[in-house]
């Protein structure tokens, strides 16, 4: 169960009753009541449902966010490394279980994978837009429920991104600053430089005002911690000076002095992570975890997620006042919505079927066309198949002429034949005759 559905319902009461109270009168009280206790109740019920926080760590590969998330937290979270040779962006979500004291936490980190690793990186940014705008529609999906459970729902929205920037001394990268643009309207940013022991304290103190001036110049709006509270009013006005904050990562323990330091160990020297002349690593936990990680996560609710449940909602026709600046019900803007939707549909069904007429009618001309087309070639094959038939049987007919006079002249010329054979017998046998009386 999440402490987060718990404080939009909390503001949301508050606000019904500050409107209600518009109207009421302040009366003194003749005893203790005991309602004083409410704040009370409140911890104790939040400290028994435990509490969740999200982080996205956005940067390139190599520059140690998972190393600052282990020293952030004092812990060792499981991870497979990175590698450079990942074809896109891919974001990698881990959620771990802490206790500290008598409270727990359900810690999200969220990692991009491959983030800057490609060398078109042109839409590197568009994978952690849509991760986001999903764990935002995820949670608006769960409001708009019948039968909400809310109370019991894994809160995945982000509540804080640390953009690890790298330690170059020189100005932001083009991909960190449309990233941060990106992303500005939809999560906390907290801008931070990695591995600021990389680069002299002076380049350090120059690449900061570098860094604050293009963002101001590029118009991206980074998370500012708040001062309205009096209480921390005064650490976070001056911490707001610091931004971003230069930080410096390790699991490593030395000594140092008689003390075991979280540390890096240099030919040169040896960099203490929490020694604020050093980085500012104590800072950026003091600031995300031990002063506004309350404040980030209401942010997060009644800020960037109400933006885009603003945006979903009129995206779909609900608005909160009509033409004529009246006030909508829902069910009023349900059926608004719900009749212009039937409107568009009767006209895309009309729309649909004048087509279908159209292309039916078309259709049928074609047809039509394309019998005519066939009666006329069949006509052709008749008339020329009747011109060969003709033409075949004079052929033939002269043929059988031919025929018959040449049995003709075969009959007459075997007639002759025979007669001759015949005439040049009888000859023969009177020679014969002749010479025999001679003889």
């Amino acid at each position: 169960m999440e402490a987060e559905a718990n404080s939009g319902s909390l503001e949301d009461s508050w606000a019904f009753i500050q409107s209600l109270g518009e109207g009421c009168r302040t009366v003194p009280l003749a005893g203790h009541v005991g309602f004083d206790s409410l704040p009370d109740q409140l911890v104790n019920k939040s400290v028994t449902q435990g509490f969740c926080f999200n982080i996205l760590c956005v940067g390139e590969t190599g520059l140690g966010k998972s190393t600052l998330m282990d020293t952030l937290f004092n812990t060792k979270f499981e991870g497979e490394p990175a590698t450079h040779t990942q074809p896109g962006v891919q974001l990698r979500s881990n959620t771990y279980d802490l206790q500290e004291s008598n409270v727990g936490l359900k810690l999200t980190i969220v990692s991009t994978v491959g983030f800057g690793d490609q060398i078109n990186k042109e839409d590197s940014y568009k994978p952690i837009v849509e991760f986001i705008d999903a764990q935002f529609e995820a949670y608006l999906q769960e409001e708009l429920k019948i039968r909400r459970v809310l109370h019991a729902y894994h809160d995945s929205r982000i509540h804080v991104c640390l953009y690890f920037i790298a330690p170059t001394g020189h100005s932001l990268k083009s991909l960190d600053l449309v990233t941060m643009k990106k992303l500005d309207s939809k999560v906390n940013i907290i801008p931070i430089i990695a591995k600021s022991d990389a680069i002299s304290k002076s380049e350090l103190t120059k690449f900061k005002i570098k860094i604050t001036s293009e963002l101001v110049s590029n118009g991206v709006q980074i998370y500012q911690f708040p001062t309205d509270d009096e209480s921390v009013a005064e650490i976070n006005g001056t911490m707001n000076a610091h931004l971003p904050f230069a930080v410096i990562g390790s699991t490593e323990e030395l000594k140092i002095g008689n003390k075991m330091m979280k540390a890096r160990q240099y030919p040169w020297g040896t960099v203490q992570v929490e020694n604020e002349a050093h980085c500012d690593f104590v800072k950026l936990r003091e600031m995300l975890i031990r002063v506004n990680m309350e404040d980030l996560r209401e942010q997060t609710h009644s800020r960037h997620y109400e933006l885009y449940r603003r945006c979903k909602l009129e995206e779909m026709g609900f608005k909160d006042t009509d033409p004529d600046s009246k006030p909508f019900s829902l069910q009023e803007t349900y059926e608004a919505k719900r009749n212009e939707f039937l409107g568009e549909l009767q006209k895309k069904e009309e729309e649909m079927r004048q087509m279908f007429v159209q292309r039916v009618k078309e259709k049928e001309a074609e047809l039509k066309e394309a019998e005519k087309e066939l009666h006329e070639k069949f006509d052709r094959l008749k008339k020329l198949h009747q011109d060969e038939k003709k033409k075949l049987e004079d052929k033939k007919k002269s043929l059988d002429d031919e025929v018959n006079a040449f049995k003709q002249r075969k009959t007459a010329a075997e007639l002759l034949q025979s007669q001759g054979s015949q005439a040049g017998g009888s000859q023969t046998l009177k020679r014969d005759k002749e010479k025999k009386n001679f003889f």
